[in-house]
């Protein structure tokens, strides 16, 4: 009643960042992590929080609420899949023994 909107923004692997940085001193500064972001091939940018953030405080979104805004790549997408992407995706015959096997 007050318009007070509450949305949140859950970054993924944003390189130039401070957390990324760290999870890249453990692995290797982000060696394969583009391709496991495989929907897109890249890791995200700075920009790309900034313009999720641009569109939420918008016109556009006045009537979003209450959401969590995934800017991920479709990273998160990917690592609850349990079967390979794309494989899975472009030809999904080829993975029907995985699924009759998980079921």
């Amino acid at each position: 009643p007050h318009g007070v909107r509450s949305n949140v923004i859950a970054p993924g692997p944003i390189a130039g960042t401070e957390g990324m940085d760290r999870l890249s001193a453990k692995d290797g500064q982000h060696k394969g992590a583009a391709e496991r972001i495989a929907p897109l091939g890249r890791l995200g940018d700075i920009r790309d929080i900034a313009n999720s953030a641009v569109f939420l405080f918008s016109d556009a979104a006045s009537y979003i609420t209450g959401q969590v805004l995934v800017v991920d790549g479709a990273f998160d997408q990917l690592r609850t899949a349990s079967l390979p992407y794309p494989q899975s995706v472009l030809d999904p015959d080829s993975v029907q023994k995985m699924i009759k096997a998980r079921m």
